[in-house]
């Protein structure tokens, strides 16, 4: 399983953490995926030839390209666990169900929801059974995507328990190693996080979120940090590692998986208060924008908004 974010850095929009996990035959369990599923997938722009992108979102999205690159490969992805999101709403509930309430709560994302999901059906249906034979050939089984949103007012009420931004993340991502390992009874477990920040050192983290579970550290170093957990007779390795969204193909599609669910509520976040102000200039939410975009809103009279739910705190 891959774990990657995207909007840890914003002060506008939420932070997406995801997972993407696949049964992997023992014999594939150090491969390098892209070369494995080079029928289906491909890492770079260039040559796609009709193969899905799979890479760090930051290399999938651009402002020139947008979500295409996004949206074809998580749609694609979710075809084949036979799983066809029509719509914001049907996305989430897909990704991650428990944050829907609270989204209906937003005036920027309740009437957004079901908005329809406009998508070349025709070619990520291919896409999609391309993927598919290539896993199946390969005796790899593609398992699940997951997501944990944190909406703004969400995301502000864990900070003011759990202190900064660091411990945010380390909880959702938590939450998605709990679950993965939950999920596959009977198997052992590779959970690879891209690293954030400069923390080398995780296991007192590991322990406070597992504590019925024996740790031992396998290595801690500047690029990669190694544990390994056991209960029961089974085993999970979890691997923080620099810029594994680059070089594992789970955390990569992870990546992409967060980034598009923050662009699509991003996206609406513009759309509502453009609607009252057409000259007023689109954000990503990233902190200098961010204040601009907050300080447009504050000399338009007629715009009202609750701060709680807009602005994320520090």
């Amino acid at each position: 399983m891959g774990i990657d974010e995207a909007g840890f850095g914003p002060i506008l929009g939420p932070l997406v953490v995801s997972s993407s996990s696949f049964l992997v035959p023992d014999h594939l369990l150090t491969s390098n995926l892209w070369q494995v599923l080079k029928r289906s997938v491909a890492k770079k722009h260039k040559k796609l030839s009709g193969r899905l992108l799979i890479t760090d979102s930051k290399k999938a999205y651009s402002k020139s390209r947008g979500i295409k690159h996004l949206q074809r490969t998580v749609l694609s992805v979710f075809e084949c666990l036979d799983r066809k999101p029509a719509t914001l709403a049907e996305l989430i509930e897909l990704l991650c169900p428990d944050c829907l309430v609270r989204l209906n709560e937003y005036p920027w994302y309740k009437d957004a929801l079901n908005r329809e999901i406009l998508v070349d059906d025709a070619d990520k249906t291919i896409a999609s059974a391309v993927l598919a034979d290539d896993l199946n050939s390969n005796s790899i089984k593609l398992r699940k995507l997951k997501s944990i949103c944190f909406d703004v007012g969400y995301y502000n009420k864990m900070m003011s328990s759990m202190r900064n931004k660091a411990n945010v993340l380390f909880f959702a991502t938590s939450q998605l190693i709990k679950n993965a390992f939950d999920d596959c009874p009977g198997n052992n477990v590779q959970i690879i996080v891209d690293r954030q920040g400069g923390r080398v050192h995780y296991r007192e983290h590991l322990q406070r979120m597992f504590p019925d579970m024996e740790l031992s550290i396998i290595r801690e170093a500047p690029q990669e940090s190694i544990y390994q957990m056991q209960t029961n007779g089974r085993i999970m390795r979890v691997h923080f590692v620099v810029d594994a969204d680059e070089n594992f193909l789970p955390v990569s599609l992870a990546s992409m998986v967060s980034k598009y669910l923050r662009e699509l509520l991003v996206d609406n976040i513009n759309r509502y208060f453009i609607a009252f102000c057409p000259d007023l200039k689109t954000t990503a939410g990233y902190w200098k924008d961010g204040l601009r975009f907050i300080e447009d809103l504050r000399e338009i009279a007629h715009i009202r908004f609750n701060s709680d739910q807009l602005i994320r705190c520090r």
